[in-house]
């Protein structure tokens, strides 16, 4: 239902975090912040999931809350959001059809917390057939970083995605491979 949707958004794991859009798929979650965030989530890790992170949702809520006191909480964040992901995130809360008048501190808390710190547990990945990132590879500790060449074995050389080097999404991958493969070049 929510194919094709996409928003800012703050995703970020334990150790990480990117802000950038997220893709609703018909088969799961993409976009730019999905496919950075995937380099650092591990297996049964949820991630965490700021909606509109520069929107102070509290203030905003309050705001609205004053100036359209009739309006309901899914019509207003219908004004900011897609109309499909308001109603599927607000099926985790019974305040959907409520006006805002009627809407206490903690609904809004409750509504903030919603959009602030949504969690949700991947049951995978798509794993290297449709992969854009990857981790892995030859080990770099046995790898001449001036000319690429195997330490112990005169005459091998990797570079590039082979090595263990991880890069994020923008070309630093294809920069990598390019910029081994130069230095790499120069002594083969």
């Amino acid at each position: 239902e929510l194919s094709g949707i996409s928003v800012d958004c703050m995703v970020s794991t334990k150790s990480m975090k990117f802000r950038e859009n997220i893709l609703f798929t018909h088969r799961g979650l993409s976009g730019p912040a999905v496919l950075q965030i995937s380099s650092y989530w591990l297996p049964g890790e949820s991630l965490m999931f700021q909606f509109l992170p520069d929107l102070d949702w509290i203030s905003y809520l309050k705001e609205v809350q004053q100036q359209s006191p009739k309006k309901t909480i899914k019509e207003v964040l219908s004004q900011v959001m897609a109309q499909k992901l308001v109603q599927a995130l607000l099926s985790e809360l019974p305040v959907a059809s409520k006006m805002l008048q009627h809407m206490n501190l903690k609904d809004l808390e409750n509504l903030h917390r919603l959009l602030s710190d949504f969690r949700l547990k991947p049951n995978g990945t798509e794993g290297y057939r449709t992969a854009e990132v990857t981790l892995g590879g030859v080990d770099t500790n046995f790898i001449s970083s001036k000319t690429f060449e195997v330490r112990h074995t005169k005459g091998l050389y990797f570079i590039g995605e082979v090595l263990d080097v991880t890069g994020w999404l923008g070309g630093y991958n294809f920069q990598w491979a390019w910029s081994s493969g130069w230095a790499a070049g120069q002594y083969v």
